[in-house]
């Protein structure tokens, strides 16, 4: 048996999807290149926008394509921190003055990093924004932080739903509570996108940025929302082929991204089969769910656990033997040697956050996968500690 369980790393192209890539591959043209070939490009390149605009209830003309979900978050939270900090906001000594980026410890690595440098090399300030114990960002702690000279913050940046334990945030308290202190906005809706409706508009974000392959579209691309009132300053300059970015466009990714934006996913039945999978994990010994135990507080196809006396490492690897391809986590941190930064911040102690798994179910996920799942991990889990008690 081969059963994936990793969706959330990235999910398989469906048919049309993958028809539609492979026939826009086919086609010929620089979308920026006024000649025949070139117009029938730009066609393709924007209807693909306009479909992937239609899934967040945006505007084209707010949609950025991007080289993936990472350069997104990178435009969302540089840009802003750029351009909230130029046009004479910047004291001669090189300080400037608003300094300050409100996140949590729980963000995914391509936020923290990215927000690490802006720290290391632009004089940025992080205030970390407490989560609770089921990894949920605490308004009563955002809105302590925005208190404090909120003229000094450049901007909120947090999660649409928790990437690894799939929690999903309160972003319209967020975007709520930072508006009210004059505070821009970025949502990082990748794991969130096609799980849950991402209605930008009815949130009210400034910036949300999400990824085609998330999806079932093509890897490499992705794109930032940018509303009309918001501005960022480019990461990449040369062309001015698209508002914030420069660089000639993927006119076949787009294609293939705005068809995978249009497929209409079954999350009732993906919740029915991420039930089952939670009733059984929870009936075993040692076994925690993490995240949002409330069904309706957590994506439709998350379960994450730990199971006490094992590392997680060791369970994926005798999982894999068996035919099920899970994660400890997200997939950009896989083979690093140490536990989630995400459980940390939760406050899960060290020795329980070592034995995490994350099951992460798709449109592909069968009942009988999930039951030949839960047949074999009472073995797992024994060779697990086993193997664990001997060290």
């Amino acid at each position: 048996m081969s059963v994936y369980l990793d969706h959330a790393a990235t999910t398989p192209m469906p048919v049309a999807v993958r028809e539609a890539y492979v026939e826009a591959l086919g086609l010929v043209g620089n979308p920026s290149s006024i000649h025949t070939h070139g117009q029938a490009a730009r066609d393709l390149l924007e209807t693909g926008r306009e479909r992937v605009a239609e899934s967040l209830g945006v505007d084209a003309v707010e949609v950025v394509f991007t080289g993936g979900g990472t350069e997104a978050v990178n435009l969302a939270i540089k840009g802003t921190f750029w351009s909230r900090n130029l046009g004479g906001r910047v004291a001669p000594d090189g300080r400037v003055s608003r300094p300050r980026i409100l996140t949590t410890r729980a963000e995914h690595h391509a936020t923290l990093d990215a927000v690490d440098w802006l720290v290391r090399h632009e004089g940025a300030i992080v205030d970390w924004i407490e989560v609770d114990a089921v990894g949920r960002l605490s308004l009563e702690s955002l809105k302590q932080a925005l208190a404090r000279e909120p003229e000094s913050i450049a901007l909120v940046t947090a999660l649409w739903a928790n990437n690894e334990v799939g929690t999903l945030q309160p972003v319209a308290d967020i975007v709520r509570l930072a508006h009210a202190a004059g505070v821009p906005v970025h949502l990082d809706a990748i794991a969130a996108y096609g799980s849950v409706p991402i209605d930008v508009p009815a949130v009210g974000a400034d910036l949300v940025s999400v990824s085609a392959h998330k999806i079932g579209g093509p890897v490499g691309i992705g794109a930032l929302v940018v509303a009309r009132t918001a501005t960022v300053e480019p990461l990449i300059h040369g062309g001015n082929q698209q508002r914030a970015r420069s660089g000639t466009q993927d006119a076949a990714g787009a294609a293939a991204f705005g068809v995978a934006a249009g497929v209409v996913h079954d999350t009732a039945a993906l919740a029915a089969l991420r039930d089952r999978l939670i009733a059984g994990l929870v009936g075993l010994p040692g076994v925690v769910l993490r995240g949002d135990p409330d069904p309706a507080g957590r994506l439709p196809g998350n379960v994450h656990a730990t199971f006490a006396g094992c590392d997680g490492d060791a369970l994926l690897y005798l999982l894999d033997r068996e035919g099920f391809s899970v994660s400890t986590g997200s997939a950009c941190q896989a083979g690093v040697a140490e536990v989630s930064h995400v459980l940390a911040a939760m406050g899960v102690p060290v020795d329980e956050a070592r034995g995490a798994l994350r099951f992460t179910l798709g449109a592909d996920t069968t009942p009988a996968a999930i039951e030949a799942l839960l047949a074999t991990l009472p073995r797992v889990l024994d060779q697990a500690r086993t193997a664990s008690a001997r060290r």
